[in-house]
């Protein structure tokens, strides 16, 4: 494995934890334009991007999808498997060659649902991970939206 994927697992989940979860891991590609999944799907299953870029998207009624964030080397992609009803908020796409780790979303709930702690470290990996992503989302909001931008408020 990918020593700089796993030691950012082994930051985000004590030692224990994202070894195991590395070790249901398996490697996996994409080239430029591949759909990882669509918004509504069934999330069933989640990334670790090791290179490459992976834009996030939300359909757009009448337009093309609207990218909302793009990710990249030691991020997570997907977050829906682990929350009901298990169905993609987003859409995600290969904006450049993509080389990542994946993970069965079944799998992983069945380890967690197994092992209390390791579930609740993996819950508090991607809540924190949706948390930033909420927060830089409206970031994003507020300098195309507020009239001053995302500056302090008066």
């Amino acid at each position: 494995m990918n020593t700089s994927v796993t030691s950012s697992i082994l930051r985000a989940l004590p030692a224990e934890h994202g070894e195991r979860l590395m070790r249901s891991a398996r490697e996996v590609s994409f080239p430029v334009g591949t759909r990882l999944f669509e918004e509504g799907r069934r999330a069933d299953r989640f990334w670790i991007v090791r290179t490459g870029s992976v834009a996030l998207d939300m359909r757009v009624p009448g337009r093309r999808a609207a990218v909302i964030e793009t990710v990249g080397h030691n991020e997570l992609v997907g977050w829906s498997w682990l929350f009901g009803p298990h169905t993609w908020h987003l859409g995600a796409e290969a904006t450049s060659p993509v080389r990542a780790y994946e993970f069965d979303a079944e799998v992983v709930r069945a380890m967690c649902g197994a092992d209390p702690a390791l579930g609740m470290a993996v819950s508090q990996w991607v809540g924190d991970t949706v948390a930033r992503r909420l927060r830089s989302a409206r970031t994003r909001l507020l300098d195309m939206y507020a009239p001053y931008g995302s500056g302090s408020l008066r």
